[in-house]
């Protein structure tokens, strides 16, 4: 099976686009991937008998962890890995062309945003600054590097600093992301109140043990409050995969074309559930290519009609996720 290219992934406009190429990249994921191949063939699946994307079978998370997950036999390039707690086995995601991930954040924050160039991009992300092999932290680089703006750039823990640099723009009127990780932010507006209606507040999930949780209305209503703004939106990643997934405001999240969420029973992984329906989120992300693109997380979610979704909890026992654990 030919391996669709960067061209095809990123030019799906249709389900049917999509299924086609999700099909594509299954049987060459399912003969080049020697987790994922091992996987299928365990659950006894013959991979030529899998011709819709419903067959599909999806690798459980857990095994980024003590599995090198590649389809790809070029060398990698970078490795992203999972934040964690002290004695936590931590996710590694092998990549062997960083180009696929470039290409998946920056077409994405293109298809809900526009031009990054238009923005002053801001990020507090001591969590993530403070260790390496964050694909957020390249992410955020990125994109502050990408908006061409002296005045984008980190803060860790210099919040008075961050401050007086949203009272300026502010002032200065210049459209401004904000993105976060979520007990940063929340730190932040303990200190500090801001009236900031345009600020675009983006957190990406994560207490990292620093604070009690909170369910997302509260979060967001104490957020909104600190800067000023009528919602909160919110990125929806791992590291994992290569594409987001992200919400402009009550946590109801949307994907770019080449990137899907399947909800799975929560008591029978290899049976869907309904649109609406509480389940296991599977997610397919076609800019996986070289690794695997079909991946049954440990979140639960609903998925709507118009295959939105949201995020509602994890399953009990599971592993605390870095960039995403909002309970609803």
């Amino acid at each position: 099976m030919i391996k669709p290219d960067k061209q095809q992934v990123f030019a799906i406009t249709s389900q049917d686009d999509f299924d086609e190429i999700a099909l594509q990249v299954f049987h060459y994921q399912a003969q080049n991937c020697g987790v994922y191949k091992t996987f299928i063939g365990g659950l006894k699946l013959d991979p030529d008998e899998v011709r819709q994307v419903g067959q599909i079978p999806f690798l459980p998370v857990e095994f980024f962890k003590n599995h090198k997950v590649v389809s790809s036999a070029g060398a990698d390039e970078t490795v992203f890995t999972s934040s964690g707690t002290t004695g936590m086995i931590t996710s590694r995601h092998h990549v062997t062309d960083v180009i696929w991930y470039e290409e998946s954040f920056r077409r994405a924050f293109g298809l809900f945003y526009g031009d990054i160039k238009d923005y002053t991009v801001l990020a507090l992300l001591p969590a993530y600054l403070e260790r390496e092999g964050s694909s957020l932290i390249y992410m955020a680089q990125d994109l502050i590097l990408k908006s061409g703006d002296e005045e984008s750039g980190f803060y860790l823990y210099n919040h008075q600093e961050l401050y007086a640099k949203l009272q300026q723009q502010k002032q200065a009127g210049k459209p401004t992301l904000l993105i976060g990780v979520t007990f940063a932010l929340l730190d932040f507006v303990d200190t500090y109140q801001i009236d900031f209606p345009g600020l675009i507040v983006m957190e990406t999930g994560g207490m990292k043990g620093r604070r009690k949780e909170m369910i997302r209305e509260e979060l967001h209503a104490v957020l909104c409050s600190g800067f000023g703004v009528s919602a909160i939106h919110s990125e929806y990643g791992m590291t994992e995969l290569l594409s987001q997934a992200y919400s402009k405001g009550e946590g109801i999240f949307n994907c770019p074309p080449w990137m899907k969420i399947i909800t799975r029973d929560t008591n029978d992984p290899f049976t869907l559930v309904d649109t609406g329906k509480t389940g296991g989120i599977n997610i397919i992300d076609l800019a996986n290519i070289n690794s695997c693109s079909f991946i049954a997380t440990q979140d639960l979610g609903k998925v709507f009609a118009d295959n939105s979704f949201e995020v509602i909890g994890r399953f009990d026992n599971s592993d605390i996720r870095g960039c995403n654990l909002l309970i609803a």
